[in-house]
């Protein structure tokens, strides 16, 4: 992967979409892994992908919440587990 510096045209992190702030956040770790980098290009990528790591996490969260709202019955709140084989147990 060919080193790339960081640009002004590079969106701001608080505006990228989950599907994007990850596909960044991996091309960033990609990078990282590849080593042999300069240490100010480190340190940028560092900063860039711990930032994209709390958008996907708060993006996350608020899905959740989301997802919780949308099982509200009247009477109070009805949440569901999902198990790892991706069926839905619902309590």
């Amino acid at each position: 992967m060919p080193v790339t510096e960081p640009t002004e045209a590079a969106p701001p992190i608080d505006g990228l979409t989950f599907d994007d702030a990850l596909a960044e956040l991996q091309r960033t770790i990609a990078e990282l892994e590849t080593g042999g980098l300069p240490l100010e290009r480190t340190l940028a990528l560092h900063e860039r992908g711990a930032a994209l790591l709390e958008r996907c996490e708060t993006l996350l969260r608020s899905a959740e919440l989301r997802m919780r709202q949308l099982v509200a019955k009247p009477g109070g709140l009805e949440t569901i587990d999902v198990t790892a084989e991706g069926g839905v147990d619902e309590s």
